[in-house]
């Protein structure tokens, strides 16, 4: 797997699976563990999604749900820029879609768009936290807990759960587009 920003940071010496993922650290400080936990996770999405056409990846779940792959990686897009952008960095940037879920699809984009977009995401992240200490706070900007204070920490951690939760789904898109399980 090249290094992008769906791969490890380029500075760290990285063991990895078969597959290109970089395994997470077992031993070492508390920031590039976690970090390297979230790199794991990007790259796992990114598998999900590897070898698949534009047809394949806004295949739906199981109805009645409207769930894809495509659906997925434009959702983690909207995720990593409110979370880093908006919230960590107190950043005024827009929505990356019209749909600030970023679920909806739309005919004209497809899969390689969609995961550009993601890796600018992901990339424009790390750059901004990486001066960052974890205990350094920013505040969400709206919704129901609008004006809440979180660490990066707490960002950090809430980025590798959100990314476990969704490759699950992705595990299941994956299986039902072409059979493929594992990862």
């Amino acid at each position: 797997m090249p290094a992008d920003a769906s791969s490890p940071r380029p500075d760290t010496d990285t063991l990895r699976l078969p597959d290109g993922r970089p395994v997470p650290l077992f031993a070492g400080d508390e920031r590039a563990m976690l970090e390297s936990w979230l790199d794991y996770h990007r790259a796992t999405l990114a598998l999900k999604c590897a070898g698949l056409d534009d047809a394949q990846v806004r295949t739906a779940a199981a109805e009645p749900s409207a769930l894809t792959l495509l659906g997925l990686v434009q959702h983690m897009a909207e995720v990593e820029r409110n979370w880093f952008q908006r919230i960590a960095a107190g950043l005024d940037v827009p929505p990356v879609y019209e749909d600030l879920t970023g679920f909806a699809l739309d005919p004209a984009r497809g899969m390689d768009e969609a995961l550009a977009v993601w890796r600018r995401e992901t990339a424009r992240g790390r750059e901004l936290c990486a001066g960052r200490p974890l205990d350094g706070t920013g505040r969400i900007a709206d919704g129901p807990l609008a004006g809440t204070e979180v660490s990066l920490r707490w960002v950090l951690i809430h980025l590798i759960e959100e990314y476990a939760r969704h490759n699950g789904h992705a595990d299941l898109l994956r299986e039902r587009i072409d059979g493929a399980t594992g990862a």
